[in-house]
């Protein structure tokens, strides 16, 4: 089955693409054929760019939502696209709460199948995307048959992003179909959770905390040397369910995935759930006092000790360096 374009759902915060947007173009300029991108929100001038630098040739732009969600408009105007023709072969999306809202909308206006949580994607005669279940155990391939667009969803991280030199894109305006109801919700306000330092999931150094902890008061000293190393703090799902911390947090298979060059796992015993979503870092430092914890099996360092006195002496170290 030949490629001979692929659509990449966009998106952008405070003015440029995320991470996630350029790992599937990246991506998609591997499979092959033409690569163009589709983009909801009012500032595709600046974000146009950053799309044609990691190989977009086109870019589908709506303009402004007037305060919607990129669901519903988004995914009409997709529609109402592929109905006029030519149509891709193939639609990538981030497992993002956007990428799914407009993958699940598209999904049903077009009445195709979806493949999501994917971790791999080739083609060798089919379409094929790698998913991980059981947990991240085991990678099963499933092929696309029939006639496309092909729709599917990938986890992010699961590719590296890097720039074709490409040029500036062609902006294409489109226009987005009445949504009748669906298109009445409105967002009135936006809440962004305070942080300090660097992103979770874009983080050189990512310092995480687990049940080996003890409390949620002890949660401040993996705050504290994730401080001193300008690092982001992360948590295992035990303690962001107890409510130790916030679910931001969380690295695991329901959480986010990090890729940093260090990852440092403190009191963390490494169920199946979180080794997903940072087995891919460079280093990984396990800290735990059961020699027999799952982390010890892909850490590269392991510290077989009390969290409770490793980490301060480790935090007492680096203050003295500094």
């Amino acid at each position: 089955m030949p490629v001979n374009t692929i659509w990449v759902f966009a998106e952008a915060f405070e003015g440029a693409p995320v991470a996630s947007t350029l790992e599937l173009l990246t991506k998609a300029r591997e499979v092959g054929g033409t690569v163009e991108a589709w983009y909801g929100g009012g500032d595709t001038e600046s974000v146009a760019p950053r799309l044609g630098a990691y190989g977009a040739t086109k870019v589908y732009a709506t303009g402004d939502l007037g305060g919607s969600l990129p669901g519903a408009p988004v995914a009409a105007a997709m529609a109402a696209q592929l109905e006029a023709g030519p149509k891709p072969d193939l639609i990538l999306f981030a497992q993002t709460y956007d990428g799914r809202d407009v993958l699940g909308r598209l999904s049903v206006r077009i009445d195709q199948p979806v493949l999501t949580n994917g971790l791999d994607l080739s083609v060798d005669g089919d379409i094929v995307v790698g998913t991980a279940i059981f947990g991240g155990n085991t990678i099963v391939k499933a092929a696309f048959r029939g006639e496309g667009p092909h729709l599917a969803c990938f986890r992010p991280k699961s590719f590296a992003p890097e720039e074709s030199g490409g040029g500036a894109p062609e902006v294409v305006s489109v226009s987005v179909p009445d949504l009748g109801n669906a298109g009445r919700a409105k967002v009135l306000d936006r809440h962004v959770e305070e942080r300090t330092g660097p992103k979770l999931d874009e983080a050189a150094v990512v310092v995480s905390g687990g049940r080996g902890l003890g409390s949620a008061e002890n949660y401040a000293m993996i705050e504290e040397l994730a401080k001193l190393l300008n690092a982001a703090p992360g948590a295992s799902r035990a303690i962001v369910d107890a409510g130790w911390v916030p679910y931001a947090y969380q690295v695991g298979q329901t959480g986010k995935t990090v890729k940093p060059t260090v990852y440092i796992a403190a009191g963390i015993s490494g169920a199946t759930q979180h080794l997903v979503g940072m087995k891919g870092s460079k280093n990984i430092i396990a800290i735990n006092k059961d020699k027999e914890a799952p982390i010890f099996s892909i850490a590269d360092l392991g510290v077989v000790g009390d969290v409770h006195k490793v980490v301060p002496k480790l935090i007492e170290a680096l203050k003295a360096r500094k």
